[in-house]
């Protein structure tokens, strides 16, 4: 497979894509998170994501420390080419750092943000 795909996508001026990962069987969003074109291919490659941490400066192998690791399904590239969906394979059935399945797992009422999805793992015993 030639690269070529990779040329298509449009990069931000600091060279990154947002990334929406979406359950591929639900449908439920994940979370969203920024890949480079190195994160992109890799994740390719590896069938797993792998996405660009801007606060750590680095890949990030989504799993690496908490073992819930992303199997890739499929990717999509939206009409504007400047959005990606990963549809995957949530391993563990958490994707979020604070535990639970979703990172959007807050919910605007009455003007104030209110958690309504349970914490399934502690994250003191995700990153310990």
């Amino acid at each position: 497979m030639t690269d070529n795909w990779l040329k298509q996508v449009k990069w931000d001026e600091k060279g990154l894509i947002p990334a929406i990962a979406q359950d591929f069987q639900t449908g439920k969003i994940l979370m969203v998170a920024w890949m480079n074109e190195e994160s992109l291919k890799l994740t390719v490659e590896e069938n797993r994501a792998i996405y660009w941490s801007r606060s750590r400066n680095r890949l990030w192998r989504k799993g690496e420390e908490s073992g819930h690791v992303q199997v890739l399904h499929e990717v999509r590239l939206d009409c504007d080419s400047d959005v990606l969906l990963l549809q995957v394979e949530q391993k563990g059935g958490i994707a979020c750092h604070t535990g639970r399945e979703s990172c959007f797992y807050s919910v605007l009422r009455e003007g104030e943000w209110q958690p309504v999805d349970p914490v399934l793992k502690d994250p003191q015993t995700i990153y310990s």
